[in-house]
């Protein structure tokens, strides 16, 4: 079995089938809508594990500068360098490889006003430590915006997942294909042809939430390995008591649980993520400059 799943590769086959200027605005609308701010105009943007560039991009459309795009994967690197020619190849949006656990290639980076790190440093091999390199990154009163697989919602089980993404790892093409379609069955069926119409529903409307490809979220989540869960919980006390960050904004119930934290500088209030989620998962964190 391979040590790292192929990020790159399902990425570049995302932006070579399914890109489009409609996946584009619907990226900046999420990105927009979680950070809550109409626009990144005079904020500066550092995406962590960029994949396709497709958010990379739309931090560029909503005004951002300057913006570094990284991915420790080759491929990634050339999906997300390809995006930037799309745009017009900007001077003040750098594509790199970079690796969030390399500390003197992190140090290296300075201070951003956002960092965005979305389902990415789980599959470091080694997550708090990536949690914990890239907040160093968001610079004072700036906003670390990260997604983490739950383990509060892993069903049937974090394990079981676990082994799923092990053997998918170890298959070739066609257990890979066979795998795919088992997923499709039981978890996008739920083992009931009569939900087809559901479930084609759902990969059309893919494309809003994100401006994802839902058969391309099906392969990352079959093979991303290697993999960690987080209890949401867990990831607040982290980044609040350790690194005086204080929790803004979570959404949770889905595999990854969203979270924006605002760098406060020293440790505040304790926030139970589970309280702010009930009441629509926003606090009022002081305003981008």
């Amino acid at each position: 079995m391979p040590d790292r799943y192929e990020f790159g590769a399902n990425w570049a086959s995302f932006v070579e089938r399914s890109y489009s200027h409609a996946r584009r605005e619907a990226a900046g609308t999420s990105l927009l809508d979680f950070l809550g701010v109409p626009n990144l105009r005079g904020l500066s943007f550092l995406d962590i594990g960029s994949g396709s560039g497709l958010h990379s991009l739309a931090a560029h459309d909503a005004g951002a500068s300057p913006i570094l795009s990284f991915d420790f994967d080759e491929m990634a690197v050339r999906t997300t360098a390809r995006l930037r020619e799309v745009a017009g190849a900007p001077a003040d949006w750098r594509v790199e490889r970079g690796d969030v656990l390399d500390d003197t290639y992190i140090e290296r980076l300075g201070a951003w006003d956002i960092v965005y790190a979305w389902g990415v440093l789980h599959h470091t091999g080694s997550m708090w430590r990536a949690v914990a390199n890239a907040a160093k990154r968001v610079a004072p009163g700036g906003r670390f915006f990260v997604a983490l697989y739950s383990s509060n919602v892993a069903v049937p089980s974090a394990e079981f997942w676990l082994e799923v993404k092990r053997r998918y790892n170890a298959a070739g093409p066609a257990g890979r294909r066979w795998l795919e379609w088992w997923y499709l069955w039981r978890f996008g069926l739920g083992k009931n042809p009569l939900r087809l119409p559901l479930l084609i529903r759902q990969i059309r409307g893919k494309g809003d939430e994100r401006g994802m490809s839902y058969m391309t979220d099906v392969r990352d989540w079959l093979g991303g390995w290697p993999m960690e869960y987080a209890d949401d919980q867990e990831v607040v006390d982290f980044l609040e008591e350790r690194h005086g960050f204080q929790l803004a904004r979570i959404a949770t119930g889905d595999a990854c649980t969203q979270f924006l934290f605002h760098n406060a500088g020293s440790p505040g209030r304790k926030t139970v993520a589970r309280d702010l989620a009930a009441r629509r998962g926003c606090a009022a964190p002081p305003p981008l400059r």
